[in-house]
């Protein structure tokens, strides 16, 4: 089979390996679409990536016991290797899992692991049913191109009759529009990237600043009557822009972060939580509970092929990567059997 390897500073290609084979409740999976991510960070670095990718969706093509799912299988692929047996997996929270299974403990390589390959080792408890009339490429918006903003938008309790603050409209930025107008709630963006701008503009958002604006908390107050947005989420990883999302909040609002971040964030508990009455929350993808609204929305949205902006064949990635770069792209997804 095909896999991609990045092969250098801004250089990534494919190798031909042996197709793996599952064994007990792992489940060989044929990759049908998936879409890129954080791994661009790795190829601008020229850091190794020998088996990336977690946002794809595939068909089931062979199990090693009985178990949830059988050949056939059309499956969104969840990312990591949850364990399915401990409180958060019995949960739904997966993603929260503290006892990942270590894939190369498991089968004595990476070999097999991840989406950016044609076929993909997965434990079953791992793999969700596509609807019917969802194709593949859609499909895979229930990662983090819908999926991401809609956990933190079930954290912060978002509605129709909120305005709502997204800071940093990639891709997961504008899957935060798609939900947000999917549930009616009016939407005012932050964003740096005159393409991405465009397109928030095109989902229906209000208003898009840039982040160098003088005054935002003022611009920001002067569209909410004075008072600040009734919920706010950062999407940017920016500790400037998380800043934002806090002081732009009016009083008794929810702020959610979903951008994965490093940097260093003052939060003053006094003036920015006690007495301003502010829940902030963090949110990393969502309750498995919760999948078949998040199916609803790829179904039933109008915004999808805007989410979705550009579809490649897998030997066309390092491109891809470079749209990521360039930020002139929401999500691109990419199909390994072309």
């Amino acid at each position: 089979m095909k896999k991609v390897v990045i092969l250098g500073e801004r250089q990534v290609g494919l190798v031909e390996v042996p197709v793996p084979q599952p064994k007990q409740d792992w489940v060989l999976v044929k990759v049908h679409a998936s879409a890129l991510c954080t791994e661009y960070k790795s190829y601008l670095l020229g850091r190794p990536l020998n088996l990336g990718g977690h946002e794809g969706t595939g068909e089931v093509i062979e199990v090693a016991q009985p178990g949830t799912v059988k050949p056939g299988d059309r499956v969104v692929i969840m990312p990591g290797f949850p364990c399915g047996k401990c409180p958060f997996c019995l949960a739904g929270d997966m993603v929260y899992c503290e006892n990942n299974y270590d894939f190369e403990q498991v089968f004595g390589s990476k070999y097999g692991m991840g989406t950016f390959a044609q076929y993909t080792l997965v434990p079953d408890s791992r793999l969700l049913p596509i609807p019917d009339g969802v194709s593949y490429k859609h499909a895979t918006m229930a990662i983090d191109g819908i999926g991401a903003s809609f956990g933190a938008f079930q954290a912060i309790g978002i509605g129709v009759s909120d305005t709502l603050l997204v800071t940093g409209l990639g891709p997961v930025g504008l899957g935060a529009v798609v939900n947000a107008r999917f549930r009616g709630t009016r939407v005012i963006g932050v964003e740096p990237v005159a393409w991405r701008k465009k397109r928030a503009l095109e989902m229906g958002a209000e208003a898009v600043f840039d982040p160098g604006e003088t005054d935002l908390v003022e611009k920001i107050r002067g569209l909410t009557g004075g008072k600040g947005v009734d919920c706010a989420m950062d999407c940017s990883g920016r500790s400037s822009s998380q800043r934002l999302c806090i002081d732009a909040a009016r009083r008794r609002s929810r702020v959610a972060f979903v951008g994965e971040s490093n940097d260093d964030l003052v939060i003053r508990s006094s003036p920015d939580l006690i007495r301003k009455g502010l829940t902030l929350a963090g949110s990393w993808l969502y309750n498995l509970g919760d999948y078949p609204q998040v199916m609803q929305v790829i179904q039933q949205s109008p915004l999808i092929d805007l989410l979705v902006s550009h579809v490649l064949p897998m030997s066309r990635i390092q491109e891809g990567f470079e749209l990521l770069v360039s930020g002139e792209c929401a999500k691109v997804v990419v199909n390994p059997w072309e």
